[in-house]
């Protein structure tokens, strides 16, 4: 049952377009091709194994680590402001 303006499946709709968001940048991000046989930022050797399992690899494990670390606090995701939590 829809209230206000909103119509029925609405927030099932925009819980449905977040989720579909996600996967797209998600997806946008994946490399793809050969992978670098040293890192672009410390030029350490990246291991045959690695650039097996980890298509289009351009950082060692330990700069990639820093990487993920880094965009972890950059990106700072706040629930409190997404579409989902302001349809409760």
């Amino acid at each position: 049952m829809a209230t206000g303006w909103a119509g029925d499946g609405a927030v099932q709709d925009q819980i449905d377009a977040t989720v579909s968001d996600a996967i797209k940048r998600a997806r946008a991000r994946l490399r793809q091709g050969p992978g670098l046989e040293h890192c672009e930022e410390c030029d350490a050797e990246i291991p045959q194994a690695r650039r097996d399992a980890v298509p289009g690899v351009r950082l060692c494990v330990h700069c990639q680590e820093a990487a993920d670390r880094e965009e972890r606090e950059a990106t700072g995701y706040n629930r409190r402001g997404s579409k989902d939590s302001q349809l409760r």
